[in-house]
């Protein structure tokens, strides 16, 4: 029961509105505390749930784009060794090594192909492990996935053409076409089959 109770003031009596017992008040700001405390863990969550989104996403958009660049280079150091041939008459070779996962560009200024010397090149680099070369295949019909695979370059073109696949990170494959008819350097997703296996000797190098 409400105690009410009466104040003198100035002479005359005044009521006093009854208080809340102090244990209710109490128990309404507990409760709505700890209303308020679940709200911002169920937000802290929600936030760390599109913060992992968000990441893995981010991640994921930048390996695939070091992948592509990665691949880019690879054709642009082809593109460069074509077109600098064609233009001169100075050879150019681009190898891709299987084994170290590796690509050189080189100018050959020697007779003997097989012999490279360090001033002939123009730049080496690794690929990452989220950009594998899988395998080589000539249009002659050769086939590697784990030796050194060459294209030369000549003032007439290509000596040959072939395909170099590519996996990224999700093991899927990319394909490098190098088509010695039309010196044309191509990058598609999957892998490309070659229509038909040509002989070496169509180009001279």
């Amino acid at each position: 029961m409400p105690i009410c109770s009466a104040q003198m003031l100035e002479g005359r009596p005044r009521a006093v509105p009854p208080q809340h017992p102090a244990h209710l008040c109490v128990g309404r700001l507990d409760r709505r505390r700890g209303f308020t405390f679940i709200e911002l863990m169920i937000v802290i969550v929600i936030i760390g749930l599109l913060a992992t989104v968000a990441q893995l996403r981010l991640s994921g958009l930048l390996r695939k784009n070091r992948f592509r660049a990665q691949v880019q280079e690879f054709v642009s150091a082809l593109r460069m060794a074509v077109t600098a041939a064609s233009e001169s008459d100075r050879r150019y070779e681009v190898v891709v090594d299987l084994a170290e996962q590796s690509f050189m560009l080189r100018e050959i200024t020697s007779p003997d192909l097989y012999e490279v010397l360090e001033e002939e090149i123009i730049t080496e680099k690794y690929f990452s492990e989220n950009c594998h070369v899988a395998y080589v295949q000539f249009d002659d019909g050769e086939y590697t996935n784990e030796d050194r695979a060459k294209f030369w370059a000549g003032h007439a073109g290509w000596a040959y053409g072939g395909v170099v696949v590519f996996l990224d990170s999700e093991q899927r494959p990319h394909s490098v076409v190098v088509n010695r008819l039309s010196r044309m350097i191509t990058l598609t997703e999957g892998e490309v089959a070659l229509l038909e296996p040509k002989a070496k000797d169509d180009v001279p190098f």
